[in-house]
């Protein structure tokens, strides 16, 4: 895993102790790892991990939806395999 995906599974992580690990697949956003509240600081840690600027208005949210799907759309080239810790 990229170490900048790393870092952004980290931080879910740390913002949700009752959770061990995250599935590459599991929905962020339907699982509420991801919330109203959270996501412009979340948003804003992949700006700063991936090294890529986020338009808010073009933001899909399928992009950001799971772990693998960040990784494909953010750390694509930069990394080993998902889900691995």
């Amino acid at each position: 895993m990229a170490d900048g995906l790393q870092q952004v599974k980290n931080w879910i992580l740390d913002r949700h102790p009752e959770r061990n690990d995250i599935a590459p697949d599991l929905d962020l956003i339907e699982n509420r790892l991801i919330d109203s509240l959270s996501f412009v600081e979340f948003v804003f840690l992949l700006e700063q991990q991936s090294g890529t600027s986020i338009q808010m208005e073009t933001l899909e949210v399928d992009e950001i939806r799971t772990l693998a799907a960040i990784e494909t759309h953010f750390f694509a080239g930069t990394r080993a395999e998902v889900g691995q810790a």
